[in-house]
């Protein structure tokens, strides 16, 4: 592999990128700030630091105390941070192999200039050989790389930037308000003054303000303050403290002892507050030759620069080990509390697609992701996996015809399990696999020794069923409820549901069992199952995180079949991809790449055979041994939701995504969860090549000889002339049913969604017969 160093001192300045900021890294943290004897610099107004004197803003007479920033008010700052354009580069994993490569660079780093490749090398062997090559802390360039040369600089300019929207935010303007105002609290032994710097006080009112960034003060400074508050000088004094994002546990803690050690104000209000300037820091570069590629919802993945959006997803670390080391370097590096929350903070196991733009040619392609925080100690991993999935899902949509969207778990069928293009996609394995995992589901539940299998068993029993019915179950969505306007697609909300229905099939039944029952006897033993059994499986497909790849899979379906549409109304940057019936730039990755159907069929049939687990039984009279074994798309309905409502119930939803390009932020509307996304532009357009214009797709597609287990779902025409959906007739839903499948399906807004999520193999799951019971 070749690897981006052979970039000699005398090209430096031909390949120099824009230079904001050239702040010298500290590998150990942020310089002390505070409690070194040392003259008192000379005072300077808040306004003349940060150029807002003569602007037209009230000055402060009070600042907030424990509150937190009105969500309408929410937004975002710009700091600048050029180095995160240099988080392309690569180095070799192998010790050996980076001095080889780092052989023409001098570790005399500040010789070269920044935003050059020569700094970012210099500076990484500087640091490598003054832990004689032995690197036990970050473990890798790539770490080294973005958790320490890229955001221990972030970090410095993030904390200016907020620093000074806060003093234009809340008016710390005037000859009161003074910023980085040192104050002195003790004399050491020598009688030199020791000081404790703020980061605006205002001695009139007495108030002393700190500003983090993030949401966490380490209480490093705290000794410093009780000096302070507690002496003759300054006992009626406040310390407040603004945070950019809600106020940790920890700090909240921390302020609640400092309280309790302090007292009072004569009022009986607390002297030491946290407030919470909700507001998200934005990191402002010029791209470059050196920038890391994006490879999320383009059709030219490496193309174009990746979205910072999306900066903690591909930040986020492979394995659970991996994220705890980051996390700890993380907390060692935020000792004064000025990190922000970072890849370990999200909880990758629930990212997925909730907002897809309008496409536009030429102007890329807007998208959010959101996902939980991260509860308990242990840190969020995986996220790159996740996201990826959902990009390769979202054009593995657009690209196979949606005749190829069906999948077949049949024991009587083993070479007709799926279309073999769309067995090369993840898309593909994550149906089948779901189908599989929902038929050993229902086969867990059915035990007829315990819960829910005995209830049904006794209901049986009572009904006087000599033996259950075979049953075929499969997934399909419930009504999705979207909103669709001139800024594109909201996935609000894409609940899936599990049908059932009696079926028949060759293979043998490892039990052995003939017993067969009426029509009559096969209705109300499949009525059972429905009202016992199915509506746990339903739970656990909507919610269990075993399913969480099929529900992604499920929301990238309904943001391609919006862009499909789209592109029919005109021309979109995604046209080269529709119905191209390619998906060699989306293949099976990492640890699926070998994956093949036949593994997952075969997984099937031996639980089919061999059963799941086995249980004592009677059947036709005779003790024996009894065995266990063990998604269809074809319809989407879709609702979109009126404009009056969205606006009442999401009201704060455009706000978060648009700002979700630009760096991960917190959701206003529900607690804990966050969006991050990004934007493709330069990467969605071109293509090169010809390629042959895109039809709409067919009305029904081909079908397979003999009707498969989930057969392939037909796509209505698309509407063009809005955006929205127009009515179905259903009063209790204004914005109609979108768009069923199906040779008599109506005109919608999403043609199939996710019907062509396919029917994750007939589902062929089954309730063994035998007497007495339902074997």
């Amino acid at each position: 592999m070749n690897y981006p160093i052979s970039v000699t001192r005398g090209r430096a300045s031909r390949i120099a990128l824009a230079a904001a900021c050239a702040g010298v890294l500290s590998f150990t943290g942020l310089t002390p700030l505070t409690g070194e004897a040392a003259a008192a610099p000379k005072q300077v107004r808040c306004d003349d630091k940060y150029g807002l004197r003569g602007k037209n803003i009230t000055p402060a007479t009070d600042f907030p105390g424990d509150a937190s920033r009105i969500k309408a008010k929410w937004d975002s700052y710009r700091f600048p941070n050029q180095r995160h354009a240099m988080d392309g580069l690569k180095l070799p994993k192998d010790v050996a192999k980076q001095k080889e490569a780092l052989a023409g660079i001098s570790s005399d780093y500040k010789q070269y200039a920044e935003g050059t490749p020569e700094r970012v090398f210099g500076t990484y062997k500087n640091y490598m050989e003054g832990k004689s090559w032995n690197d036990q802390k970050y473990g890798s360039f790539d770490n080294w790389l973005n958790d320490a040369y890229i955001e221990m600089e972030a970090r410095r300019t993030r904390g200016e930037a907020f620093e000074a929207k806060v003093v234009e935010d809340m008016g710390l303007v005037g000859p009161d308000w003074l910023c980085q105002e040192y104050v002195e609290y003790e004399r050491d032994a020598n009688g030199k003054p020791l000081y404790r710097k703020y980061d605006a006080v205002n001695y009139k009112r007495g108030i002393f303000v700190e500003m983090k960034s993030g949401g966490d003060n380490d209480g490093s400074q705290t000794p410093k303050d009780r000096k302070l508050l507690t002496s003759d000088k300054y006992k009626d004094f406040k310390v407040r403290f603004a945070f950019g994002e809600a106020v940790s546990d920890e700090t909240t803690k921390r302020i609640r002892n400092m309280n309790a050690r302090i007292g009072p104000d004569p009022s009986g209000n607390n002297r030491v507050t946290g407030y919470a300037h909700h507001s998200t820091a934005t990191p402002e570069y010029r791209p470059g030759k050196w920038t890391r590629p994006g490879t999320l919802m383009t059709p030219n993945p490496g193309q174009s620069p990746a979205s910072p959006g999306t900066d903690n997803i591909i930040r986020s670390q492979p394995t659970p080990n991996d994220a705890r080391r980051q996390q700890e370097r993380a907390n060692a590096a935020n000792r004064n509390g000025s990190g922000v929350k970072g890849p370990g903070g999200v909880d990758f196991t629930t990212l997925d697609l909730r907002y897809v733009g309008k496409p536009v040619k030429g102007k890329g392609l807007d998208y959010s992701f959101s996902a939980k925080e991260t509860t308990g100690t242990e840190p969020g991993w995986g996220g790159q996996e996740k996201a990826q999935l959902i990009s390769d899902s979202f054009f593995t949509w657009m690209a196979l015809t949606p005749e190829k969207f069906w999948v077949n778990l049949n024991p009587d069928e083993p070479d007709r399990v799926m279309d073999k293009q769309f067995g090369r996609t993840d898309a593909g394995r994550v149906l089948l696999q779901a189908d599989l995992e929902m038929k050993h589901d229902y086969a867990r539940l059915m035990d007829p020794r315990e819960g829910l299998g005995k209830q049904l068993q006794d209901a049986m029993r009572e009904a006087g069923l000599p033996c259950g019915t075979v049953t075929r179950n499969w997934i399909v969505p419930k009504t999705a409820v979207v909103r669709v306007d001139e800024n594109g697609i909201y996935i609000l909300d894409a609940p899936l549901k599990v049908n059932s229905e009696a079926s028949e099939v060759h293979t043998p039944d490892p039990n052995g069992n003939d017993c067969t029952l009426t029509p009559a006897q096969r209705k109300v033993s499949e009525g059972l199952v429905n009202r016992i059994i199915i509506p746990e499986v339903e739970r656990r497909v909507n919610n269990a995180p075993n399913y969480a790849d099929l529900r992604r899979v499920y929301t990238a379906r309904v943001a391609a079949e919006y862009v499909r549409q789209q592109d029919q109304a005109a021309a979109t940057d995604f046209r080269p991809v529709i119905n191209s019936n390619d998906v060699r730039k989306w293949p099976l990755r990492g640890a699926n790449r070998s994956w093949t159907p036949k593994q997952t069929f075969d997984d099937y049939v031996k639980s089919f055979t061999k059963g799941d687990y086995s249980f004592p039984c009677e059947v036709n009279g005779q003790n024996k041994i009894c065995v266990m074994g063990g998604v269809d798309f074809s319809k989407a309905p879709k609702r979109n939701v009126t404009r009056a409502q969205f606006t009442a119930e999401h009201r704060h939803l455009p706000r978060t995504t648009k700002t979700s390009a630009k760096a991960m932020t917190d959701d206003a509307e529900t607690e804990d969860t966050l969006f991050l996304g990004g934007n493709t532009k330069n990467a969605a357009g071109g293509g090169g090549g010809t390629h042959p214009t895109p039809t709409p797709s067919p009305t029904d597609g081909p079908k397979p000889t003999d009707q498969p287990s989930t057969p392939a779902p037909s796509s209505p025409a698309p509407t063009t002339s809005t955006p929205a959906p127009r009515p179905t007739g259903d009063p209790a839903h204004p914005g109609g049913d979108l768009a069923h499948t199906g040779s008599s399906a109506p005109t919608g807004l999403i043609t199939g969604l996710a019907a062509l999520l396919v029917a994750v193999g007939g589902a062929l799951v089954w309730w063994r017969k035998r007497r007495g019971s339902t074997t």
